[in-house]
Protein backbone atom coordinates (compact mmCIF):
# COMPACT_ATOMS: atom_id res chain seq x y z
CA UNK A 1 0.00 0.00 0.00
CA UNK A 2 1.48 3.45 -0.92
CA UNK A 3 -0.24 7.17 0.34
CA UNK A 4 0.61 10.54 -1.91
CA UNK A 5 0.10 13.64 0.30
CA UNK A 6 1.13 16.85 -1.49
CA UNK A 7 1.35 20.38 0.34
CA UNK A 8 -1.25 22.58 -1.74
CA UNK A 9 -3.88 21.90 0.84
CA UNK A 10 -1.93 19.10 2.88
CA UNK A 11 -3.87 17.02 0.06
CA UNK A 12 -4.37 12.94 0.27
CA UNK A 13 -3.76 12.94 -3.83
CA UNK A 14 -3.72 9.21 -3.98
CA UNK A 15 -4.03 5.61 -2.40
CA UNK A 16 -2.71 2.75 -4.09
CA UNK A 17 -4.10 -0.58 -2.63
CA UNK A 18 -4.18 -4.03 -3.72
CA UNK A 19 -7.62 -6.28 -4.37
CA UNK A 20 -8.24 -10.02 -3.29
CA UNK A 21 -6.02 -10.88 -6.06
CA UNK A 22 -3.01 -8.59 -5.28
CA UNK A 23 -4.08 -6.14 -8.05
CA UNK A 24 -3.81 -2.60 -7.40
CA UNK A 25 -6.12 0.35 -7.53
CA UNK A 26 -5.65 4.27 -6.45
CA UNK A 27 -8.67 4.29 -4.51
CA UNK A 28 -8.85 8.05 -3.83
CA UNK A 29 -10.26 10.40 -6.67
CA UNK A 30 -7.64 13.54 -7.61
CA UNK A 31 -5.82 14.89 -10.24
CA UNK A 32 -2.46 14.74 -11.49
CA UNK A 33 -0.86 18.26 -11.01
CA UNK A 34 -1.73 21.73 -8.95
CA UNK A 35 -3.79 23.18 -11.83
CA UNK A 36 -6.40 20.47 -11.54
CA UNK A 37 -6.95 21.17 -7.86
CA UNK A 38 -7.17 24.81 -8.29
CA UNK A 39 -9.39 24.66 -11.46
CA UNK A 40 -11.58 22.19 -9.27
CA UNK A 41 -10.96 23.81 -5.93
CA UNK A 42 -15.59 23.60 -5.08
CA UNK A 43 -14.73 19.61 -5.49
CA UNK A 44 -12.23 20.49 -2.03
CA UNK A 45 -10.34 17.08 -3.65
CA UNK A 46 -8.40 15.39 -0.96
CA UNK A 47 -7.54 18.70 0.92
CA UNK A 48 -7.99 19.95 4.45
CA UNK A 49 -11.13 21.71 5.31
CA UNK A 50 -10.39 24.57 7.38
CA UNK A 51 -10.11 26.65 9.86
CA UNK A 52 -14.09 24.98 10.43
CA UNK A 53 -15.23 22.13 8.19
CA UNK A 54 -19.17 22.70 6.99
CA UNK A 55 -21.50 25.43 7.22
CA UNK A 56 -21.67 27.87 9.49
CA UNK A 57 -25.13 29.79 8.83
CA UNK A 58 -24.85 33.33 7.85
CA UNK A 59 -21.01 33.68 8.15
CA UNK A 60 -21.60 34.89 11.81
CA UNK A 61 -21.79 34.03 15.68
CA UNK A 62 -21.01 35.29 18.67
CA UNK A 63 -17.81 34.28 20.84
CA UNK A 64 -17.31 35.77 23.94
CA UNK A 65 -19.96 38.55 23.75
CA UNK A 66 -17.94 39.89 20.37
CA UNK A 67 -20.11 39.23 16.89
CA UNK A 68 -17.71 37.64 14.54
CA UNK A 69 -18.61 37.84 10.90
CA UNK A 70 -17.23 34.95 8.15
CA UNK A 71 -16.71 35.12 4.66
CA UNK A 72 -19.78 34.32 2.87
CA UNK A 73 -18.80 31.91 0.30
CA UNK A 74 -21.89 30.21 -0.88
CA UNK A 75 -24.12 32.97 -2.55
CA UNK A 76 -23.30 34.91 -0.14
CA UNK A 77 -25.44 33.25 2.69
CA UNK A 78 -23.17 30.95 4.64
CA UNK A 79 -19.70 29.97 5.56
CA UNK A 80 -18.47 27.22 4.24
CA UNK A 81 -15.09 24.70 4.58
CA UNK A 82 -13.24 27.81 5.59
CA UNK A 83 -14.47 30.21 3.57
CA UNK A 84 -13.11 31.70 0.21
CA UNK A 85 -9.34 30.56 1.00
CA UNK A 86 -9.72 27.51 3.41
CA UNK A 87 -6.93 25.01 4.24
CA UNK A 88 -7.32 23.32 1.35
CA UNK A 89 -6.03 25.92 -0.95
CA UNK A 90 -2.97 27.20 1.38
CA UNK A 91 0.67 25.81 0.87
CA UNK A 92 1.63 23.67 4.22
CA UNK A 93 4.85 23.90 5.06
CA UNK A 94 6.98 20.58 5.41
CA UNK A 95 8.34 19.89 8.72
CA UNK A 96 9.08 16.32 9.20
CA UNK A 97 9.08 13.66 6.96
CA UNK A 98 9.99 10.08 7.34
CA UNK A 99 9.20 6.68 5.18
CA UNK A 100 6.39 6.44 7.22
CA UNK A 101 4.35 9.40 7.08
CA UNK A 102 5.00 13.84 7.41
CA UNK A 103 4.32 16.25 8.97
CA UNK A 104 2.58 19.05 7.78
CA UNK A 105 2.48 22.93 9.30
CA UNK A 106 0.05 26.43 8.23
CA UNK A 107 -0.22 29.29 10.70
CA UNK A 108 -3.16 30.69 9.74
CA UNK A 109 -3.32 34.72 10.34
CA UNK A 110 -5.45 36.58 12.62
CA UNK A 111 -8.22 37.84 10.65
CA UNK A 112 -8.49 35.60 7.50
CA UNK A 113 -11.57 34.93 6.31
CA UNK A 114 -13.10 36.76 9.53
CA UNK A 115 -11.69 34.17 11.96
CA UNK A 116 -10.36 35.91 15.53
CA UNK A 117 -6.48 34.70 16.81
CA UNK A 118 -3.33 33.30 14.91
CA UNK A 119 -4.22 29.54 14.12
CA UNK A 120 -1.08 27.25 14.34
CA UNK A 121 -2.19 23.76 13.25
CA UNK A 122 0.05 20.64 12.99
CA UNK A 123 -1.84 17.76 10.22
CA UNK A 124 0.61 14.53 10.94
CA UNK A 125 0.21 11.70 8.62
CA UNK A 126 1.41 8.31 9.00
CA UNK A 127 0.84 4.70 7.26
CA UNK A 128 1.86 1.70 9.36
CA UNK A 129 2.59 -2.04 8.42
CA UNK A 130 -0.81 -3.21 8.72
CA UNK A 131 -2.10 -0.46 6.00
CA UNK A 132 -3.50 2.24 8.48
CA UNK A 133 -3.58 5.76 7.33
CA UNK A 134 -3.40 7.92 10.37
CA UNK A 135 -4.18 11.69 10.33
CA UNK A 136 -4.02 13.59 13.46
CA UNK A 137 -4.74 17.12 13.62
CA UNK A 138 -3.59 19.66 16.32
CA UNK A 139 -3.88 23.16 16.92
CA UNK A 140 -3.55 25.88 19.23
CA UNK A 141 -4.51 29.82 19.38
CA UNK A 142 -3.41 33.23 21.16
CA UNK A 143 -6.63 34.19 21.32
CA UNK A 144 -10.25 32.67 21.48
CA UNK A 145 -11.16 31.10 18.20
CA UNK A 146 -13.05 28.51 16.60
CA UNK A 147 -11.75 25.31 14.70
CA UNK A 148 -13.51 21.86 13.31
CA UNK A 149 -10.69 20.56 10.56
CA UNK A 150 -11.45 17.88 8.95
CA UNK A 151 -10.47 15.85 5.31
CA UNK A 152 -12.01 15.44 2.08
CA UNK A 153 -11.20 12.55 0.35
CA UNK A 154 -12.88 10.99 -1.72
CA UNK A 155 -13.22 7.00 -2.36
CA UNK A 156 -13.70 4.57 -4.72
CA UNK A 157 -13.03 0.89 -3.27
CA UNK A 158 -13.18 -0.21 -7.32
CA UNK A 159 -10.97 2.17 -7.71
CA UNK A 160 -11.04 6.16 -8.92
CA UNK A 161 -12.23 5.97 -11.97
CA UNK A 162 -15.23 3.34 -11.06
CA UNK A 163 -17.71 6.16 -11.38
CA UNK A 164 -21.39 5.23 -10.02
CA UNK A 165 -21.18 2.03 -11.25
CA UNK A 166 -18.27 1.19 -9.24
CA UNK A 167 -19.40 2.73 -5.79
CA UNK A 168 -23.20 1.16 -6.36
CA UNK A 169 -21.25 -2.08 -5.57
CA UNK A 170 -20.07 -0.72 -2.07
CA UNK A 171 -22.36 -1.95 1.33
CA UNK A 172 -21.96 0.83 4.16
CA UNK A 173 -22.12 0.80 7.42
CA UNK A 174 -22.24 3.63 10.32
CA UNK A 175 -22.43 3.02 13.46
CA UNK A 176 -24.94 5.98 14.38
CA UNK A 177 -28.57 5.82 15.48
CA UNK A 178 -28.92 9.88 15.08
CA UNK A 179 -27.91 12.28 11.71
CA UNK A 180 -28.23 16.05 12.75
CA UNK A 181 -31.34 17.92 11.13
CA UNK A 182 -31.01 20.01 8.47
CA UNK A 183 -32.97 22.55 6.41
CA UNK A 184 -33.64 22.94 2.86
CA UNK A 185 -29.96 24.95 2.78
CA UNK A 186 -28.19 22.11 4.61
CA UNK A 187 -27.81 24.63 7.67
CA UNK A 188 -28.55 22.58 11.18
CA UNK A 189 -31.96 23.53 12.87
CA UNK A 190 -30.17 22.15 16.39
CA UNK A 191 -32.36 19.30 16.62
CA UNK A 192 -30.48 15.61 16.20
CA UNK A 193 -33.45 13.10 14.18
CA UNK A 194 -33.22 9.25 15.01
CA UNK A 195 -32.64 7.16 11.59
CA UNK A 196 -35.37 4.46 12.47
CA UNK A 197 -36.98 3.33 9.50
CA UNK A 198 -35.97 5.68 7.49
CA UNK A 199 -33.49 5.42 4.59
CA UNK A 200 -30.58 6.91 6.67
CA UNK A 201 -30.22 3.99 8.86
CA UNK A 202 -26.48 2.04 8.23
CA UNK A 203 -26.31 0.84 11.26
CA UNK A 204 -26.50 -2.78 9.15
CA UNK A 205 -24.77 -3.13 5.99
CA UNK A 206 -26.76 -2.07 3.22
CA UNK A 207 -25.78 -2.06 -0.56
CA UNK A 208 -25.18 1.56 -1.58
CA UNK A 209 -26.63 1.69 -4.89
CA UNK A 210 -30.13 -0.31 -3.63
CA UNK A 211 -30.42 2.77 -0.94
CA UNK A 212 -29.23 5.63 -3.49
CA UNK A 213 -32.07 5.50 -5.73
CA UNK A 214 -34.38 6.12 -2.30
CA UNK A 215 -33.21 9.54 -3.36
CA UNK A 216 -34.07 9.63 -6.53
CA UNK A 217 -36.86 12.68 -6.27
CA UNK A 218 -35.30 14.13 -2.75
CA UNK A 219 -33.75 17.42 -2.89
CA UNK A 220 -30.80 16.24 -2.27
CA UNK A 221 -30.04 12.90 -4.66
CA UNK A 222 -27.87 11.03 -2.38
CA UNK A 223 -26.17 11.19 1.66
CA UNK A 224 -25.10 14.54 2.81
CA UNK A 225 -25.55 14.17 6.31
CA UNK A 226 -23.75 14.55 9.52
CA UNK A 227 -24.17 11.09 11.72
CA UNK A 228 -23.81 10.85 15.58
CA UNK A 229 -21.20 8.87 16.63
CA UNK A 230 -19.21 8.04 19.45
CA UNK A 231 -22.09 9.23 21.47
CA UNK A 232 -21.89 12.62 20.06
CA UNK A 233 -18.97 12.79 22.16
CA UNK A 234 -15.32 13.64 22.24
CA UNK A 235 -13.01 10.25 23.36
CA UNK A 236 -9.41 10.19 24.29
CA UNK A 237 -9.15 6.92 22.11
CA UNK A 238 -10.03 6.12 18.36
CA UNK A 239 -13.22 4.02 18.29
CA UNK A 240 -14.53 2.09 15.31
CA UNK A 241 -17.33 3.96 13.76
CA UNK A 242 -17.91 3.25 9.86
CA UNK A 243 -17.19 0.42 7.50
CA UNK A 244 -16.73 0.16 3.51
CA UNK A 245 -16.61 -2.83 1.72
CA UNK A 246 -16.50 -3.24 -2.17
CA UNK A 247 -17.13 -6.94 -2.08
CA UNK A 248 -15.83 -7.80 -5.70
CA UNK A 249 -12.82 -6.60 -5.00
CA UNK A 250 -12.10 -7.80 -1.15
CA UNK A 251 -11.36 -4.14 -0.32
CA UNK A 252 -12.91 -2.65 2.73
CA UNK A 253 -12.37 0.48 4.81
CA UNK A 254 -12.90 1.01 8.56
CA UNK A 255 -13.01 4.50 9.88
CA UNK A 256 -11.50 5.31 13.58
CA UNK A 257 -11.68 8.29 15.05
CA UNK A 258 -12.57 10.32 18.62
CA UNK A 259 -14.70 12.62 17.13
CA UNK A 260 -18.34 12.95 18.07
CA UNK A 261 -19.64 13.27 14.34
CA UNK A 262 -19.20 11.54 10.20
CA UNK A 263 -19.86 13.91 7.30
CA UNK A 264 -21.19 10.99 4.93
CA UNK A 265 -21.22 12.75 1.19
CA UNK A 266 -21.80 10.62 -1.77
CA UNK A 267 -20.44 13.28 -4.77
CA UNK A 268 -24.12 14.33 -5.28
CA UNK A 269 -22.80 17.69 -6.60
CA UNK A 270 -19.55 16.49 -8.85
CA UNK A 271 -20.26 17.63 -12.23
CA UNK A 272 -18.06 16.22 -15.04
CA UNK A 273 -14.56 16.46 -13.61
CA UNK A 274 -11.57 15.46 -15.80
CA UNK A 275 -9.43 14.08 -12.86
CA UNK A 276 -6.32 11.77 -12.71
CA UNK A 277 -4.79 10.15 -16.46
CA UNK A 278 -7.70 12.21 -18.15
CA UNK A 279 -10.25 10.11 -16.66
CA UNK A 280 -13.78 11.54 -16.09
CA UNK A 281 -15.52 11.61 -12.37
CA UNK A 282 -18.89 12.38 -11.82
CA UNK A 283 -22.27 12.21 -9.66
CA UNK A 284 -22.40 9.03 -7.55
CA UNK A 285 -18.97 8.17 -8.03
CA UNK A 286 -17.10 8.52 -4.49
CA UNK A 287 -18.15 8.79 -1.15
CA UNK A 288 -16.30 10.41 1.71
CA UNK A 289 -16.23 9.81 5.32
CA UNK A 290 -15.02 13.09 6.99
CA UNK A 291 -14.61 12.59 10.70
CA UNK A 292 -15.65 15.83 12.76
CA UNK A 293 -17.43 17.78 14.76
CA UNK A 294 -21.25 18.81 14.03
CA UNK A 295 -21.75 21.62 11.54
CA UNK A 296 -22.95 25.26 12.58
CA UNK A 297 -22.13 23.73 15.69
CA UNK A 298 -20.78 27.50 17.21
CA UNK A 299 -24.53 28.73 16.99
CA UNK A 300 -26.05 25.86 18.82
CA UNK A 301 -24.75 24.98 22.50
CA UNK A 302 -25.61 21.55 22.64
CA UNK A 303 -23.58 20.67 19.94
CA UNK A 304 -20.27 19.68 20.96
CA UNK A 305 -18.28 22.90 21.32
CA UNK A 306 -15.80 23.52 18.32
CA UNK A 307 -14.36 26.61 20.82
CA UNK A 308 -10.78 26.88 21.17
CA UNK A 309 -8.96 29.53 23.56
CA UNK A 310 -5.25 29.89 24.65
CA UNK A 311 -3.24 27.14 26.25
CA UNK A 312 -5.46 24.29 24.66
CA UNK A 313 -4.82 22.07 22.27
CA UNK A 314 -7.52 21.13 19.29
CA UNK A 315 -6.74 17.39 18.45
CA UNK A 316 -8.69 15.01 16.11
CA UNK A 317 -7.53 11.67 15.38
CA UNK A 318 -8.80 9.51 12.40
CA UNK A 319 -7.93 6.00 11.18
CA UNK A 320 -8.81 4.92 7.77
CA UNK A 321 -7.69 1.21 7.83
CA UNK A 322 -7.53 -0.51 4.51
CA UNK A 323 -8.29 -4.29 4.48
CA UNK A 324 -8.52 -7.57 1.93
CA UNK A 325 -11.55 -9.00 2.84
CA UNK A 326 -12.34 -12.60 1.03
CA UNK A 327 -15.11 -12.50 -1.19
CA UNK A 328 -17.06 -14.76 -3.68
CA UNK A 329 -17.76 -12.80 -6.46
CA UNK A 330 -19.85 -15.63 -7.91
CA UNK A 331 -22.23 -14.91 -5.35
CA UNK A 332 -22.55 -11.43 -4.85
CA UNK A 333 -25.25 -10.07 -6.05
CA UNK A 334 -25.51 -6.65 -7.23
Amino acid sequence: MSVTVIQLGATIQSINFPDGSKKVEDVCLGFDDIAGYVTNKAAYMGGTLGRVANRVASGGFTLDETTVNLTRNVEGQFHLHGGFLGFDSVIWEVVQKTPQGVVFRHESQHGHEGYPGILTCLITYRLDNEDRLSISFEATTDRQTIVNLSNHAYFNLAGHNAGPKGLAEHTVEIASSEIVETDDRQIPTGELTLVDNTAYDLRSPVVLGDRLKQFENCPIQGFDNCYVVNGGQLLRSTVKVAKIVHPPSGRALEVWTNQPGIQFYTANNITKITGKKGLFYVKHGALCVQTVKFPDAINHQNFPSINLNPNETYRHEVVYWFKVEKTCRCCYKK
